[in-house]
């Protein structure tokens, strides 16, 4: 129902928007921008979205498979298990989701998002085969949902690309306040959704979650004492041996315990053409709606009356040039994206740049969460979800505490 309104809401404005400055300016040429670009953004969807995350979905689900069937998903199950039941006490204990569940984390957490899709996707539909309600999003569904839109990830292996890729000086300096903008957003989704479905924070769930977080701290003290070079060195490649090692692993584990690994790889592939099929309309169609929402300038509208407000009440500005990629990464990943290049982009404001202060929170922006938007029409769309309840307005709760924590971790790492 929410996914619903969201998407009226963002044709109407659009329109609204682009009819009111067309009879202002008396050129009504902003309609074709709109329409244009919502065409290609359909077109994209599939060509550029959908088709890429077919592959990649029959691959990683055939992996799953042979994961599944070598007793690797139901070790993790157990293995997290006094942690995890706390969270989704819905799930029956060493259920199968849980495990996919934590493929998905671990795959976010090492910043390999074509890797987490298909695992998340899997614990969706595992978790949906449980779920009472059938096309009503569960208690656990959400909190997984949430988890997952707060983008938590130890290595911003993109980030740190993009910056290498427009020549900044120090690609690896927005390292630890991405980690930890993304851990205090992942933090403030637990608490929302925690509170909301009433979980009870005893002491085995609140020493799991400071285990987790002195644990993420001294890696991050352990990064930050490294020599530069070591550091980049680390951050470039050890997202890429691992995700290898972990593939390598699954493929031995199957041989370990005596399966047909290619035979039983063929048959979780197979499950991927379906999940595509199924997901494609959702995507598409909000997509399409978020292309004309960012191109009837309504984003840039937002993005002036905030620093209007932060001007009016005597505070500093200097993270405003970065705020348009927070604003439009719940909505659109890509978007986000060309949105940070835009600043990385010296050619277009010399006063900006990869190194500049709006540069490196733009990078924090940029991963410290995940697109809320595109993840619950893909997620929840992969297994008929309509009825999302308090899904959106918690991911975005988490989000904009998220972006909070970012713009404060940036003033005291940069300013």
């Amino acid at each position: 129902m929410v996914l619903n309104y969201v998407w009226i809401a963002f044709f109407v404005i659009a329109f609204i928007i682009a009819l009111v400055k067309s009879l202002l300016v008396g050129n009504f040429e902003i309609f074709t921008i709109i329409v244009e670009s919502m065409l290609k953004t359909a077109k994209a969807s599939v060509v550029d979205i959908g088709l890429p995350l077919a592959g990649t979905m029959i691959f990683f689900l055939g992996l799953m498979k042979i994961a599944e069937r070598a007793g690797a998903i139901n070790f993790l199950s157990r293995l997290l298990n006094p942690f995890l039941i706390r969270l989704f006490p819905e799930i029956p204990e060493n259920h199968p989701a849980m495990g996919e569940m934590v493929m998905n984390f671990s795959a976010n957490m090492l910043g390999l998002d074509n890797a987490a899709t298909p695992f998340g996707l899997k614990a969706m539909k595992s978790l949906e085969e449980i779920n009472p309600n059938k096309g009503t999003a569960s208690n656990s569904q959400i909190m997984f949902l949430v988890l997952h839109t707060s983008g938590l990830t130890l290595i911003p292996l993109s980030i740190i690309s993009y910056r290498v890729a427009a020549n900044s000086l120090e690609p690896s300096s927005i390292f630890i306040p991405c980690v930890l903008a993304t851990l205090s957003a992942t933090l403030a989704s637990v608490l929302i959704v925690g509170i909301k479905q009433k979980l009870k924070f005893d002491k085995v769930l609140l020493s799991w979650l400071g285990g987790i977080l002195a644990f993420i701290i001294g890696i991050l003290v352990l990064i930050n004492n490294m020599p530069i070079a070591s550091k980049e060195a680390l951050t470039k490649h050890s997202g890429n041996i691992i995700m290898l090692a972990l593939i390598v692993g699954i493929i031995l584990g199957g041989l370990w315990k005596k399966l047909n690994v290619f035979d039983t790889f063929v048959e979780g592939a197979k499950e991927g053409f379906d999940v595509v099929v199924k997901i494609l309309p959702y995507l598409v169609g909000m997509l399409v709606s978020i292309a004309a929402f960012r191109e009837c300038g309504a984003l840039a509208y937002i993005t002036d009356g905030i620093k209007y407000v932060v001007i009016a009440m005597g505070l500093n500005t200097d993270f405003v040039d970065a705020l348009p990629v927070a604003i439009m990464k719940p909505f659109s990943g890509s978007g986000a994206r060309g949105l940070l290049l835009d600043i990385f982009d010296k050619t277009k404001n010399p006063l900006l740049g990869p190194d500049s202060f709006a540069g490196k929170m733009a990078s924090i922006f940029q991963g410290s969460a995940d697109t809320t938007f595109y993840i619950v029409a893909l997620y929840f769309g992969s297994v008929g979800i309509k009825n999302v309840r308090y899904a959106v307005w918690a991911g975005l709760l988490a989000d904009f505490l998220g972006v909070i924590a970012a713009i404060g971790i940036a003033y005291i790492f940069f300013a």
